[in-house]
C-alpha cells in the first residue's frame, strides 16, 4: 500500500484521490446527496464546540548524553515520508482503518500551511463492526480543517474534532441502528516542526528520538488508576479489566448503543482525547503508529529497535510497516494489524556509537602494599 496519500482497509478500495471514500449509504445520517449524486457532509448536523477548553500534555523529554549529537533545534525542517500496511491477521473480519496524508492542506483544498510541512495520519480500530471506524476516518480530518481557526488553535481544534465526530456518529446511529459500533482512534498531525498526537483508546504512537522510544500516547485501559477513578466517578465500574464488564478500553468513539456507557450528559466511556505535542528536531527520526494488535506483541522500545534496523537496510517506510506487521504475525498477534510509519528525514537512521567511557584506574592500599613488597623482593 504505497503512494503519498491513502485510505486503507482490506475491504474498501483506495480512491483515486487518495482520500477515504464516502460512507457506503446515505443512512450514515451526516450526508446528503448533491445534484450530481455525490454524497457530502451535511453541515447542519455538525455541532461545533467553540468554547471547549482542553488541557494538553506537552512533551518535554530531556535528551540524554549517551550520544554526541548536534541539535540545531529551530533550524530543522522535517522531510516527511510515510508508508502503511494492514493485515486481517487471525481474525475473521477486518475492522481496522487508517488514513495517511503527507500533504494535508493540499488534499483538503486549503492554502493555509502550504509553505510548511503539513501531514495527517490516523488509525481507527473498530469493535462490534467497522462502521464507527469508517465514519471517524472520513469525518475527523474534515472537522479539523473546516474549523475557522485552523491551524492557529490546533490542540483545541483537534480535541473538539474528536467530540464532534462522536456526537455526529450518535446522530447517524439514531437514524440507522445498523451502524451501531465503536472504535478507538489515534490521530497524528505534523504542522511545520510541531507534532500533535491525539488518542482515545489503546492505539499507540511512538517517536524514535536517536534510537530512543518516546511514547506520544497513553493506552486508555479501564484498570489504569487514572481511568478507573474517572470511570467510577461517573457511575461506571471496572470488572476483570473491563469497563462495566463489557469493554476493555476506557475511551472510544461510538458505542452509544451499549447501555450505561454514554448519554447526552456524559458517561464512563469518554470520547475526549488525550493530547501530546513535541517540537521535532534533528534528533527525531520516525514515528510508529499502530493499533493494539501491534502493541500486544511489541514493547515500544522493541518496535523502535526493530523498525530502525529495517530502515537502515532499505530506508522505505512502507516496507518497514509491512516488516512490523509480518513480525507481529510471527509473534502470534491475535488481532487485526495496522501500522503507519512516518519518517522525518530523507536519510536512513544513522548507526549510533556510544562514546567510549574514560576508565580511571587506581590501586587500593592493599594492592600498593603488594606491589611494594614485589619491588622490594626484586631489589634484594
Amino acid at each position: 500500500m504505497k503512494g503519498n496519500d491513502e485510505f486503507g482497509c482490506l475491504d474498501n478500495p483506495i480512491t483515486s484521490e487518495g482520500k477515504p471514500p464516502n460512507p457506503r449509504t446515505p443512512s450514515f445520517g451526516l450526508q446528503s446527496p448533491t445534484t450530481d449524486g455525490v454524497l457530502k457532509p451535511c453541515k447542519k448536523s455538525l455541532v461545533r464546540h467553540p468554547s471547549l477548553q482542553v488541557k494538553s500534555k506537552a512533551l518535554d523529554i530531556p535528551i540524554g548524553n549517551e550520544y554526541e549529537v548536534e541539535n540545531r533545534g529551530a533550524e530543522f525542517t522535517p522531510i516527511i515520508r510515510s508508508g502503511a500496511w494492514a493485515d486481517i491477521g487471525f481474525r475473521t473480519r477486518m475492522e481496522d482503518v487508517y488514513l495517511r496524508i503527507d500533504d494535508f492542506t493540499h488534499d483538503y483544498g486549503l492554502k493555509k500551511c502550504a509553505d510548511v510541512p503539513n501531514a495527517f495520519y490516523g488509525v481507527f480500530d473498530g469493535h462490534g463492526g467497522k462502521h464507527a471506524a469508517d465514519f471517524a476516518c472520513y469525518h475527523l480530518p474534515r472537522f479539523i480543517v473546516e474549523d475557522q481557526n485552523f491551524p492557529e488553535e490546533i490542540e483545541r481544534i483537534v480535541a473538539s474534532a474528536f467530540l464532534q465526530t462522536d456526537t455526529a456518529f450518535a446522530e447517524a446511529c439514531a437514524l440507522d441502528s445498523a451502524l451501531a459500533s465503536g472504535a478507538t482512534a489515534l490521530a497524528a498531525l505534523v504542522l511545520g516542526r510541531m507534532l500533535v498526537v491525539a488518542n482515545v483508546g489503546d492505539c499507540r504512537a511512538v517517536l524514535c528520538r536517536r534510537g530512543k522510544a518516546i511514547e506520544m500516547s497513553r493506552d486508555h485501559k479501564p484498570n489504569c488508576n487514572r481511568e478507573r477513578k474517572r470511570i467510577e466517578a461517573l457511575g461506571g465500574s471496572v470488572y476483570d479489566g473491563y469497563l462495566n464488564g463489557q469493554l476493555n478500553v476506557a475511551r472510544a468513539l461510538g458505542d452509544w448503543h451499549i447501555e450505561g456507557m454514554k448519554d447526552a450528559n456524559g458517561g464512563p466511556l469518554s470520547a475526549e482525547p488525550e493530547l501530546m505535542t513535541a517540537d521535532l528536531t534533528e534528533e527525531d527520526e520516525f514515528l510508529i503508529i499502530g493499533c493494539d494488535g501491534l502493541w500486544d506483541v511489541f514493547r515500544s522500545q522493541n518496535a523502535v529497535d526493530f523498525a530502525r534496523r529495517r530502515l537502515q537496510e532499505h530506508n522505505d517506510p512502507a516496507m518497514c510497516s509491512k516488516d512490523l506487521v509480518d513480525e507481529a504475525l510471527k509473534r502470534k498477534s491475535e488481532d487485526n494489524l495496522t501500522v503507519v510509519v512516518v519518517c522525518f528525514q530523507s536519510n536512513a537512521p544513522p548507526n549510533l556509537v556510544a562514546p567510549r567511557a574514560r576508565v580511571r584506574r587506581s590501586f587500593s592500599a592493599e594492592g600498593l602494599r603488594e606491589l611494594q613488597s614485589l619491588l622490594d623482593g626484586l631489589g634484594n
